[in-house]
């Protein structure tokens, strides 16, 4: 047996093939038994506690406080796997309540965080300089928050897990603005939207898109418009949706007036008004649903016209804006440390721009043209109006006991009052000849609305002589248009 006092031959060999021992106080160096962890830092208790800086084999490493042999309180992080780093606060070496994530790929992270991940309130910005700031949970935009968008969109409302959702407010770099309801990242519920162009919409919106938009432009009134030579007469105007339901929801887009008269080949004999065209001045004519084509003919609407201010749609722009001022808004980290301003949305453009020439803006899906009347032909067109001749000529009637017809040119000097047949004269150049036209309303909103215009609306307009009788029109079997 071993003397008394004398080490147990197994005791020492176990002692001799242990790791040596963590120091137990003071200042002191450890290499871990795997050799992956080595810390070199303060020492209380045989436990890490102090500060002190771990290192891990694959060259990663903590610098910071530790407490009881825990990374816990103020530290510095840096992960050779990913490249990030952090510094802020660590809670049993995560970190967690606030620091300051920056990421190698670029963009960084500045608030409050919860076993490693975002949780609460932060300021991000991402790789493509994004910026975001509001609440998080489970490390993505959760609740309130606000965010920039690199297209210079902003938008400030409600997220849930990384998606708009609930309720919020956007407005676009190109003018744009939309208040109400999101769902899946998409405007979704009621809202508004201003679009830039001008127009604004009200409503229902499903997947992004309105519910109740209008889908065409209707001319109201009998299918032929009858107006008396050289009076001024009125248009009404809807947009409807493709059920005929007035688009109410809609304001603000721009519509264009213009006129074209009919371009016929006409009989050998007519007592009907046409136009001979100037080689120089021909243009392609433009098809009509009526069954002929036309020429672009002059009209002539009231001055005032361009001066509308746009109104209701500056009021609906200010319903929108949630800017307490008019300066660019900074979104910064400052914020969190009470040295800057919350996100405040940049507000869209006050005044609207006056309506071009010719044109109405749409109120509540309704608009208005007044006072319009044709004007007299232009240079290039020159009018020649067929009548029968007072005069008969042996030898000169043709077959049937017609008369031959008078051609009156009226070039661009008035025309001298003609007593007619039926007693009715002949009106001067400045006002339009007695026939057909054609009345047609264009969406020239700019830009368009939504990325699409409206189809152009046609109206059959025929000019009457004065005292309600009927000026002779081109009969239905007549020939169509010159090729």
């Amino acid at each position: 047996m071993a003397a008394a006092g004398d080490p147990n031959p197994a005791s020492l060999q176990q002692r001799q093939h242990s790791p040596k021992l963590p120091p137990r106080n003071g200042y002191g160096v450890y290499v871990y038994p795997n050799s992956f962890f080595r810390y070199e830092g303060e020492w209380k208790g045989g436990k890490k506690h102090g500060h002190g800086k771990l290192l891990f084999k694959d060259g990663s490493y903590y610098e910071g406080e530790f407490v009881d042999g825990e990374i816990t309180g103020e530290g510095y992080q840096h992960w050779a796997w990913s490249g990030n780093t952090y510094s802020g606060q660590f809670v049993l070496g995560e970190p967690q309540g606030h620091g300051i994530m920056k990421y190698k790929a670029g963009g960084h992270y500045e608030g409050e965080l919860s076993q490693g991940l975002r949780e609460g309130q932060g300021f991000l910005e991402d790789r493509d300089g994004q910026v975001y700031q509001g609440s998080f949970h489970d490390n993505k935009r959760h609740g309130r928050g606000q965010m920039i968008f690199k297209n210079g969109d902003k938008y400030e409302g409600d997220w849930i897990r990384d998606q708009r959702q609930g309720h919020g407010v956007l407005c676009c770099a190109d003018g744009s603005a939309y208040k109400g309801q999101w769902h899946s990242d998409v405007f979704s519920g009621l809202g508004s939207l201003v679009h830039c162009s001008g127009v604004t919409y009200c409503g229902m919106f499903i997947n992004g898109h309105p519910a109740a938009q209008a889908k065409k432009i209707v001319v109201l009134g009998p299918d032929v418009l009858e107006v008396v030579q050289g009076a001024p007469f009125t248009l009404g105007v809807q947009l409807q949706q493709d059920d005929g339901e007035v688009a109410k929801g809609e304001s603000g887009r721009v519509l264009k007036i213009s006129a074209g008269v009919r371009y016929v080949q006409l009989p050998e004999y007519s007592e009907v008004s046409f136009f001979k065209m100037d080689e120089d001045h021909m243009e392609a004519p433009i098809q009509t649903p009526f069954g002929f084509q036309c020429v672009s003919y002059p009209l002539s609407v009231p001055t005032c016209w361009g001066l509308e201010s746009g109104s209701a749609v500056e009021s609906a722009r200010a319903d929108l804006l949630l800017s307490k001022r008019d300066s660019e808004p900074m979104l910064d980290s400052g914020a969190f440390h009470g040295q800057g301003d919350t996100l405040s949305i940049l507000p869209v453009k006050r005044h609207e721009p006056r309506c071009p020439a010719g044109c109405r803006r749409v109120d509540q899906g309704c608009a208005e043209f007044v006072d319009i009347l044709l004007g007299a032909p232009p240079p290039g067109m020159q009018p020649f109006l067929f009548l029968p001749s007072t005069l008969e000529k042996a030898g000169d009637r043709p077959k049937g006991g017609q008369s031959p017809p008078e051609v009156l040119p009226t070039a661009q000097e008035p025309l001298k009052v003609t007593n007619r047949p039926d007693g009715t004269t002949a009106e001067p150049s400045a006002a339009a000849y007695l026939g057909e036209y054609v009345l047609m309303v264009s969406d020239v909103t700019s830009p368009p609305f939504l990325g699409h215009r409206l189809p152009t609306a046609f109206k059959h307009l025929r000019i009457l002589a004065k005292g309600g009788t009927h000026w002779p029109h081109v009969p239905e079997d007549h020939p169509e248009a010159l090729s």
